[in-house]
This record gives structure tokens, sequence and C-alpha cells, in this order.
């Protein structure tokens, strides 16, 4: 067996970082660009006036370092070369995110709002493998350039991981001689529609509480008539938008939906596992800067006459850290190059359990590495004046979105004891978004 990362990859990495160097760290240095990742990011970045959203500047800041990561080559690398990509293998993306986010808070990848030179597109992939040939020219290069925006309206109030028992509706309606759907509901958590154009909407079309089939993912526009954002939920992870919206009364014409009628949950399927994937490598990345800056601090650091470092009460929480970070990698790679072997259907059979093996393992070992970071650096650990807890605070939500960690768990003890793929079928689990 060979363990080594692909020349390739690693010669890539290469090239990250001198673009990082010559374009990205320049951008983060003027203006005083770095009011937004210093002691001052939460208050550079959230508008505390206006719903806690995002700052336009922050976004604005951010718009420019993808097109400036885009024009370079390295934004679309994940995506297929028809696409402007680079075929990225999810290899190469899980050790690219774990490469850059192992430096620590930047411009180059920001991971509080899935920012980074190197880019994540599931919508776009989505469009790709879903949608109607007039659909893929409406919707999938004004995605990849930034004039289509589509968010994710899954989850609900009162429903998260079932979603099968969504309560958003979509009955028939026919107006001026157009069949159409009329949308009643809500939903929660709907990340990024202040500046969305789309939404996509889940809803049930027909079918029990409880069938995966008889749901129909609707894109639907917001500024339909009926679309109305209630109120941005204030969370630990500021800024936020991650808005619940009400639906009343939306019509969209029955060729608006995207896979399908009564068939759309698939669609919350079919991205999940490489999503997860590499999340997971940010969360090795993450845990292993927090690790790495703790071992330095800890040598230089000297109370008493002597350094931290000498102290095993310092060193055995952090090799016991840096040991999960190594165990924790290697599976995460071992698992991403298994899911360049086969379809995403085999995938989803044979290696879906892994994933939320590497998935809530990476999750929850960044937030134990964030708080130990904290104990390491005392008092100026705990201040803003280091990023751990802008690392703890962000890595948080990922034990919750994408599947919650007991949906990770639940899913690898459906494999083990067979409830999945054998005896029991495979139920459908939500992304919360």
């Amino acid at each position: 067996m060979d363990f080594n990362i692909p020349r390739e990859i690693t010669d890539y990495l290469a090239v990250l970082d001198d673009f990082i160097e010559k374009e990205i760290k320049p951008l983060q240095e003027q203006d005083d660009n770095n009011r937004f990742f210093d002691h001052r990011r939460e208050h550079a970045r959230t508008d505390w006036d206006n719903q806690g959203l995002p700052r336009h500047e922050w976004e604005e800041l951010l718009g420019e370092m993808r097109k400036r990561a885009d024009a370079a080559g390295h934004l679309r690398y994940a995506l297929p070369k028809e696409y402007g990509g680079q075929d990225g293998t999810n290899l190469g993306m899980a050790v690219i995110r774990e490469h850059l986010a192992a430096k620590g808070l930047g411009l180059h990848n920001d991971l509080q709002n899935e920012s980074s030179i190197v880019g994540n597109f599931p919508t776009v992939l989505m469009f790709r493998d879903f949608g109607t040939e007039e659909q893929k020219a409406k919707y999938m290069e004004g995605s990849l350039k930034g004039d289509v925006r589509v968010a994710f309206g899954l989850t609900e109030p009162d429903h998260g991981s079932d979603a099968t028992w969504m309560e958003t509706v979509a009955k028939p309606e026919t107006r001026d001689g157009v069949d159409g759907y009329l949308i009643n509901g809500m939903k929660m958590w709907n990340t990024g529609v202040h500046v969305a154009t789309h939404d996509f909407v889940f809803a049930r079309t027909s079918g029990d509480d409880g069938s995966a089939i008889g749901i129909t993912c609707f894109i639907v526009p917001m500024d339909a008539p009926g679309v109305n954002i209630e109120e941005y939920l204030w969370t630990f992870n500021m800024p936020t938008d991650h808005p619940r919206i009400a639906f009343k009364d939306v019509w969209v014409p029955a060729e608006d939906n995207l896979g399908g009628i009564d068939h759309g949950l698939q669609l919350a399927q079919h991205f999940v596992h490489e999503n997860r994937i590499r999340q997971a490598a940010s969360s090795v990345g993450a845990a292993q800067f927090c690790v790495n800056e703790s071992v330095q601090y800890a040598k230089d650091r000297k109370p008493f006459g002597k350094p931290l470092a000498t102290n095993q009460a310092i060193q055995f929480p952090l090799v016991e850290l840096h040991t999960d970070c190594e165990m924790i990698r290697t599976l995460v790679h071992k698992t991403a190059w298994q899911m360049d072997q086969m379809s995403k259907q085999d995938v989803a059979r044979q290696l879906s359990d892994k994933v939320s093996m590497c998935n809530y393992r990476a999750n929850r070992l960044v937030c134990q590495a964030a708080d130990t970071a904290m104990q390491v650096h005392g008092g100026i650990g705990y201040s803003r004046h280091k990023p751990f807890e802008h690392i703890y605070r962000h890595h948080r939500r990922y034990r919750i979105t994408e599947g919650a960690e007991e949906i990770q768990i639940r899913k690898v003890g459906g494999h083990m004891f067979g409830y999945i793929g054998k005896s029991g079928g495979k139920r459908p689990e939500a992304v919360t978004k």
C-alpha cells in the first residue's frame, strides 16, 4: 500500500501557496482589510444594526478574493474541465482543504461562510446532474460567475433531520394556461438568501408523511410574490445569514423544479458525501493548526522560570490531539481516495458510513483542539487576539449542520447492525440548511 499523497497534488499545494503569497496576502494587507481577521473581526464583519447580516465591505472583499482565485484557475478546481475546472478529485480536495485550514485564519480560506480560494459548488453540480438543458443554460454559468445565487431551503422550524415529515406543501394550480404549483410553508436556516436570486424550496407534492417519494425541489425566485424573510436568527457564529422564511401562496411553473416532480429529495443527498469529506478535512486542518500553535506557545512561554512545554499536563493533552489528527487524517485520505474509485451510487452504498465516521470525529476533534488551545494559551487564548475562539465558534456548528453528529453515528450503526442496505433499507436524511 502506498500512503504517499500523489505528486500532482503536492505540487499543486506549492502553486496555491505561491498564489496566496503573491495575490491573497497583499489583498488582505491593503486598506486595513486585516480588520476582518484580527481581534476586530467580529465587529468588522457583522452589521449589528441590520439584523446581524454580513457587512457589505466584508462580502465585497470575499468577492474580490474569489475573482482573483477564479482568474488564476483555482476557484473551480473541483469542477469538470468543461466548466473551467481541473477535474479535481475527492482526495485532492481533501488534501487541499486540510492544507488551507492548517494555515490558520486568513482571506485564503475563511470557512465561517464556506469561502476559499478553492471553491465548493454543490448547486452547480446539482444543475449539471439533474437540470434540464434550459436550466443548465440559465443557471450554471451564472452560478459560477456569481450573477446567480441559489440558496437551499430544506429544514423547517419543526423538522430538521426528519425531512420526510416536512410541512411545506405544493399543490397543482394552473394560471393563464400554464401548469404550476402553489407553495405554502416555512423554512428555517435558509442560509444565504440575503444575497440569493433563487431558492431551492423543498415541498411535499404527494404521498404521506415519512415517505421519501412525493417531495419536490422547486426553483423559486426570491422576488416571487409571497416570499417573506421573517427573521434572521442570531447565532453563536456571527455574522448571520440564516433566516426563517415564509412562503404564502407562492406560485411557480411546474417546469421550475429540479430532479422531477415527487423526486426532489434525492438532491439533498446528491452532494452530501463530497461535502462531508471536505468538511472533515477542513476540521482536521484547523485542529492541527490549534495543536501547532499551542506547541510553539508552550515552548516560548516560561512561567516560573521554565517553558510550559516541560509540564506533562501541557504535553499530554496536545499529544492526544496530535495523535487524533494523524489517525483521522489518514481515514479522511483513505475514504476520499476510495470515493474516487467508484460511482456516487456505490459511495452511498459502500462508503457512507466511513464518510460519516470522518465527519463527526473530525468535527469533534477541532472543537476539542480549539478549546485546548485556549487553555494552553491562558488569558490571551480566551481573547479575540488569538483565533481559537473563532475556530471553535465556526466548527461547532459543523456538529449540527450537514447532518448532526447523532445522524452520522446512526448511519454508522445502521451499517454495522444491518439496518441500512440489508434488512431495513435506507432512510433519507436531511442536510441542515
